[in-house]
């Protein structure tokens, strides 16, 4: 595919008014509540984008382009309605890692035959610019498709999620990545295929190299920090193929998501760096994930937390991934509604790193019709702890554990979390007490006086607290 002429008004206004859905998208996406409006004009714009490529270009063989859009668009539809809400991370590291793997493609297609891409001269000598351009795009989704393969196998339980520490981490990332920065820089000097190629070779390791060594408590900034990666892949594509829809969709997504890795970095009281160097807690996380110490704790049962919550006036529920997996969410809801009718107030706190990706619960509260209202951030909610009768905790550990902000030697510790400890009564629903969250951590919450331990899958012991809500026998 190579472009007949230089690109003309009309077209130029068609790239335009995609940017302008895509802009208008990522504002529909900042809330649940505007998320299908925000999805739709995303859709649109994609489909401005693409029918206008493919009028202003000629096809090398439009059967085979056509053809590939077909496939891709069958396997999409029916990918996007058999994924369960609880594989959506590592859907969404899936498709990271794809939009890497397309931008290495199209590098190495410019490179191998840059005339077509009008990026060289006549005797095929490429222009410095667009080396630039062609290093850097190969760097970033080389290192995008590696990492989200990593993430993906880690968020998909093909891994695990414990961080994986190699001797000398940092100084071999360092050195491999000014190793590519320099064999850049030399690449506009000197096009040699074996330049082209080690960059290639190095940035697909290092993409390894960065993610393995970053636990699962990190696993939604590594899910934003790898889309943010995929957008600047795409411009730098963008930039080599002239095309300003990727431009400017490839910044977007890139600043976007690097401005959403900053926002859940702050959440987690981390820097940016210390997160991409090796992920927090690292070091202390196999002392962490040594031999339990027994304590006695207190069982409870579905009426004991039926006859508890009816008798409170205010309820606070904290959704994790527990919930996520045992696909808890409208048995959740149904929970509230039957609370709310006997005049008890309903709230839920979600934590910014609950779950796998960012927003993980709010999609899953939304998907049940919880009231958005009802859906408080962690800012927004934690000091009403204190105040309220219980506490429901169903599936979350990391993000309820006192020992991030008591324990120095703790693998989450400085990061945030939610008080719940500060309730009059906890009611922690777990599959077990054998189990310790993503980080690897126990968690004193479930050893209080005031904590009864609801042990059993999340969304059967909710279904049993529902029932014995409406038979009224609590």
């Amino acid at each position: 595919m190579h472009e007949l002429a230089p690109i003309n008004p009309w077209v130029a206004l068609a790239y335009l008014v995609a940017g302008i859905c895509f802009i208008l998208a990522l504002r529909g996406l900042s809330s649940p509540a505007s998320s299908r409006r925000g999805n739709r004009f995303g859709m649109a714009g994609m489909a401005i984008a693409v029918v206008t490529t493919l009028l202003t270009h000629e096809l090398a063989n439009p059967v085979e382009v056509l053809g590939a859009i077909a496939v891709g668009g069958v396997i999409g539809l029916v990918m996007a309605r058999r994924i369960a809400m609880t594989a959506m991370p590592q859907l969404v590291a899936a498709f990271h890692s794809l939009v890497g793997l397309a931008a290495v493609a199209v590098a190495a297609a410019a490179y191998l035959n840059p005339l077509a891409f009008g990026i060289a001269d006549p005797s095929g000598q490429i222009f410095t610019v667009s080396r630039i351009e062609m290093g850097l795009g190969i760097a970033i989704g080389a290192i995008t498709f590696s990492g989200s393969v990593i993430a993906f196998l880690k968020l998909n339980g093909n891994m695990s999620g414990a961080p994986i520490i190699l001797p000398l981490r940092h100084l071999i990332n360092l050195g491999t990545l000014a190793a590519i920065l320099g064999l850049i820089a030399y690449f506009t000097l000197d096009q040699s295929p074996w330049v082209f190629w080690t960059v290639t070779a190095l940035s697909f390791a290092i993409g390894f190299l960065l993610i393995i060594p970053i636990g699962g408590a990190d696993m939604p900034v590594v899910v934003s920090m790898l889309n943010s990666y995929s957008g600047w892949a795409a411009a730098a594509m963008g930039f080599t193929l002239g095309n300003t829809a990727m431009i400017i969709t490839g910044a977007l997504v890139g600043a976007s998501g690097a401005i959403l890795s900053y926002i859940m970095c702050r959440a987690m009281n981390r820097s940016f760096v210390s997160v991409i160097a090796g992920g927090f807690g690292a070091e202390t996380s196999a002392a962490a994930g040594g031999a339990k110490e027994q304590r006695p704790w207190k069982p409870g049962s579905a009426d004991d937390a039926a006859f508890l919550m009816s008798q409170a006036d205010t309820v606070i529920i904290v959704p994790g991934y527990g919930m996520a997996v045992a696909q808890a969410q409208h048995a959740l809801r149904e929970m509230g509604d039957l609370l709310k009718a006997e005049g008890v107030t309903v709230k839920y706190a979600i934590h910014p790193v609950a779950g796998r990706m960012p927003g993980h619960m709010n999609v899953l509260l939304a998907e049940a019709s919880v009231p958005y209202d009802e859906v408080f951030e962690l800012e927004d909610i934690n000091n009403e702890f204190a105040q309220c009768d219980v506490a429901f905790v169903i599936g979350a550990n990391d993000v309820t554990n006192p020992a991030a902000k008591t324990d120095k030697t703790s693998p989450i510790y400085g990061m945030p979390v939610l008080d719940v400890e500060k309730a009059k009564t906890v009611l922690f629903v777990k599959r077990s007490m054998g189990g310790v969250g993503y980080a690897g951590v126990d968690n004193d919450v479930f050893y209080m006086d005031q904590t009864m331990m609801l042990l059993g899958d999340a969304k059967k012991m909710t279904d049993d607290i529902v029932k014995a809500l409406g038979s009224g026998g609590h």
